[in-house]
């Protein structure tokens, strides 16, 4: 190759690493609204496409680290993907570690810039569901037998880690009757099998019940009502 040729092929090269490397695109192309929704400590990334991204042809490329770590680790899984989601729940399974999220995507060869979470910790963040409930009648009165969400985390022997081993869970059950159409809670308290009694005959009565957490002073949305006949 003559040196005219190679000083040509040099520029080329050059005004085309600097055309990728500034194009609007490349900012444009960044995801937005980066996040973890954080639901009985499954952790989820989250994130929308840039404003140039929107298409079919964008991947996207996920990382993570704790809270003080330099080095991001590739989350293999989400390497390349189409969604605009990713199940870290894996890897951010100390509760009360604090861990940052980054995504980056890439259309047709031009990669955009990383686009960073806020700082996540699974304990203080994550959203806790409504309890699980049963309810019978039994000799006039309604037991009601409470149990709190499932956590993904398990112990040595494989089973999962109740929701109680990360916070102190109070319940509370309220009771609304058919007769009076007016609701009041009829108990409040950390024992998951709860006894009403002192019921008015032929009168349905509906349960509902939530979980709060007093060192966070948060609680669950209400669970379905469960509705049971007094004969």
């Amino acid at each position: 190759m003559t040196p005219k040729h190679s000083l040509l092929g040099f520029l080329v090269s050059f005004l085309l690493t600097g055309v990728a490397e500034t194009h609007p695109a490349h900012e444009s192309l960044k995801p937005q609204r980066v996040h973890f929704q954080s639901r009985n400590f499954h952790n989820v990334l989250h994130w929308q496409p840039g404003r140039a991204g929107a298409g079919n042809s964008s991947v996207y490329f996920v990382q993570y680290k704790t809270y003080g770590q330099t080095q991001w680790k590739n989350k293999e899984n989400c390497w390349g993907i189409q969604e605009f989601f990713c199940d870290l729940t894996n890897e951010t399974s100390d509760v009360q570690e604090a861990y940052y999220g980054r995504v980056r995507t890439a259309m047709a060869g031009i990669p955009s810039g990383w686009t960073m979470t806020r700082r996540f910790t699974p304990w203080w963040e994550t959203k806790i569901d409504p309890p699980v409930m049963n309810v019978t009648q039994v000799n006039g009165s309604l037991s009601v037998v409470l149990r709190a969400p499932n956590t993904p985390h398990r112990n040595q022997k494989g089973r999962n880690v109740p929701m109680e081993t990360y916070y102190e869970l109070v319940y509370r059950v309220f009771i609304i009757s058919n007769s009076l159409e007016r609701e009041r809670k009829v108990y409040e308290g950390t024992h998951r099998t709860v006894d009403i009694e002192a019921l008015t005959p032929h009168t349905g009565y509906c349960v509902v019940a939530e979980i709060y957490r007093p060192m966070l002073d948060r609680r669950s949305q209400r669970s379905e009502e469960r509705c049971v006949e007094i004969p």
